[in-house]
């Protein structure tokens, strides 16, 4: 679970997951919405991907990531479940 805190830590990786919430996209697609550069980026998707938050595809020389919602779900009831949230209230 220190994984995924950690991963979600930091405010670029938090917007990629904003944004492959909303649908699957390339590294590419992603890369347009920041100003760092690719291998920076290529290291927030390591990071991402080690906590299991996404998922790439390659297909040539393109790689396609996807969010793994139940992961993400989890760590959101963890969270919860800490601070005694409770969203029904």
């Amino acid at each position: 679970m220190s994984d995924i805190f950690k991963a979600l830590s930091d405010p670029t990786r938090r917007s990629i997951i904003g944004l492959l919430r909303k649908r699957d996209l390339t590294a590419g697609e992603i890369a347009e919405h920041f100003p760092q550069a690719k291998p920076t980026l290529s290291k927030h998707f390591s990071v991402l991907k080690e906590a299991d938050l996404i998922q790439g595809t390659r297909v040539g020389t393109t790689i396609t990531y996807t969010l793994n919602v139940s992961v993400l779900e989890e760590a959101l009831c963890a969270v919860m479940t800490t601070f005694k949230i409770n969203p029904k209230q």
